[in-house]
């Protein structure tokens, strides 16, 4: 018996749907060797994870907070993949519409006034915007990869946060914890949910989803997006401007991501922390791949990596087991997407070879 790999005729229509599903199962299943090797048992470990965090109406609304910045994030993302712009920077743009936010927050914590809370949330998503158009002008006019400049930048990003919390945006009555002080009501997000945390940022990223899908679906320029994410050349020979399609792109999902940033220290967390995001920004590059680039899967998707974020904290209160076991399942769940991926354009196949030699004949020959 040989097994040989090949390329399919086509791409595999079923295999693009079937990928993500085989990549969870996978993924579930060499969780439950890790919880072995733990020390634990393995379906104990996986209902630690993926049940017991839900197991209640409150667990349920905070699947909701933790889903909402990765689903906004993750929609802006979608549209830059689509193009064929790649994008790592939805972290530094989440943080710096936390940042330059909470300053907007913080400068009219004495207003009470209707339009306050808006321009917050405005001044949060041109935050984003204009971090994202830093990469955008390095691509388009000095031909710089955008999967540097957007990484670079999150850490530049990062470090302005924390210069912030340590500073100039330092509660001066915080007993000297890098924090800003509490926000008042007139800058917080309205609740959903009375009795949880559950905001109105959930809102915003569904609203997202709406607005991506009938962008990417019913508009001329949802198709010049795709055409250009699946050939330059043919863009430009339709006359497509790549320069604007990038900037859009770049500057939509930077104002999302700037959205999402200042949604968490405005809705559930109140005030400006060092630990704003826990990684939202690059978890959302997984729940785009995973949801296929579309809103349906991205919101399930979405809601799938907050139960891993959730279910990293619970590991940690019920099992003793490190906070990073949820990182970890981040990393399998993305290794094995891109493994199953494989299988989207290659396919294995298994021939029986023969046990008797081929006959010679008048035509036989040697192959070398």
């Amino acid at each position: 018996m040989k097994i040989s790999i090949e390329r399919r005729p086509k791409d595999s229509n079923l295999m693009k749907y079937l990928s993500p599903v085989l990549a969870v199962l996978l993924t579930l299943m060499a969780g439950g060797v890790i919880f072995t090797l733990q020390g634990q048992d393995p379906w104990t470990g996986l209902y630690t994870f993926f049940i017991l965090p839900i197991s209640d109406s409150y667990g349920l609304s905070e699947l909701g907070v933790k889903a909402a910045p990765i689903l906004l994030c993750a929609m802006g993302l979608a549209v830059c993949f689509r193009a064929n712009i790649w994008n790592i920077g939805a972290e530094g743009q989440l943080l710096m519409g936390a940042l330059i936010g909470s300053w907007a927050a913080l400068s009219w914590m004495d207003s009470d006034g209707i339009w306050v809370l808006p321009t917050v949330l405005m001044t949060g998503a041109i935050a984003g915007l204009l971090w994202a158009l830093i990469p955008a002008l390095l691509r388009n006019h000095f031909n710089t990869n955008e999967i540097l400049t957007t990484i670079m930048l999150n850490y530049i990003a990062l470090n302005l946060l924390l210069y912030a919390v340590h500073g100039p945006l330092k509660d001066p009555h915080g007993f000297n914890f890098p924090e800003s002080a509490l926000f008042t009501e007139a800058v917080t997000l309205p609740l959903l949910l009375e009795g949880t945390r559950l905001h109105i940022g959930l809102a915003f990223g569904l609203f997202a989803g709406v607005c991506i899908w009938v962008l990417m679906t019913k508009t001329f320029l949802g198709f010049q997006l795709k055409v250009i994410g699946l050939d330059v050349s043919a863009g430009h020979f339709a006359g497509f401007r790549e320069r604007r399609l990038v900037y859009f792109s770049l500057l939509l999902c930077g104002a999302l991501a700037g959205l999402a940033g200042i949604s968490e220290v405005s809705g559930p967390i109140g005030q400006l922390v060092p630990s704003v995001s826990p990684g939202y920004g690059y978890a959302a590059i997984i729940v785009a791949f995973l949801g296929r680039l579309h809103p349906i899967g991205i919101l399930l998707a979405s809601l799938l990596m907050a139960l891993v974020y959730m279910g990293g904290e619970m590991g940690q209160i019920d099992l003793g087991l490190p906070l990073a076991m949820g990182s970890l399942f981040q990393g399998m769940l993305l290794f094995f997407l891109l493994a199953c991926d494989f299988l989207i354009s290659y396919r294995f196949r298994v021939r029986t070879m023969s046990s008797q030699p081929p006959a010679l004949g008048r035509n036989a020959g040697v192959n070398c």
